[in-house]
């Protein structure tokens, strides 16, 4: 759950901006009674749920990734430090890649990637014969 509240603070916090606005606008005096009530709880509502609905992808995609490293399969995780050249970097135990709680380590790279910006990479089945 911290790992959650780090990794989307922003989104969090652009959530919690929208709530404050619709706490605003449900206390204006020219708003009807019935209206308030029901915007303050809609917009609640529905930050919650996506917000839960985040949450839980994002754990079950972590669990998958992490999985799938230990079992020897690759990961790809986005590469945020370099936009020019490629967007993902592969990883797994052949090429001396760790699991470090969340966090993808490698003495030859000079960066960790973290579980939660990272998929499986799926070896495609080709079937030649037709």
């Amino acid at each position: 759950m911290n790992t959650f509240l780090e990794l989307e603070a922003g989104n969090l916090v652009i959530g919690a901006f929208f709530m404050l606005i619709a706490l605003i606008v449900a206390t204006r005096p020219f708003v009807r009674a019935s209206f308030k009530r029901g915007l303050f709880l809609a917009v609640f509502v529905f930050f919650g749920l996506i917000i839960a609905g985040h949450y839980t992808l994002t754990s079950n995609r972590m669990q998958e990734v992490k999985s799938a490293f230990l079992e020897g399969q690759s990961v790809i995780c986005e590469n945020r430090m370099h936009r020019k050249a490629s967007q993902g970097i592969l990883i797994s135990k052949e090429i001396n890649w760790v699991l470090e709680g969340d966090l993808f380590t490698n003495a030859l790279y000079n960066r960790p990637f973290h579980a939660a910006r990272c998929i499986v990479k799926i070896k495609p089945k080709i079937n030649l014969e037709k």
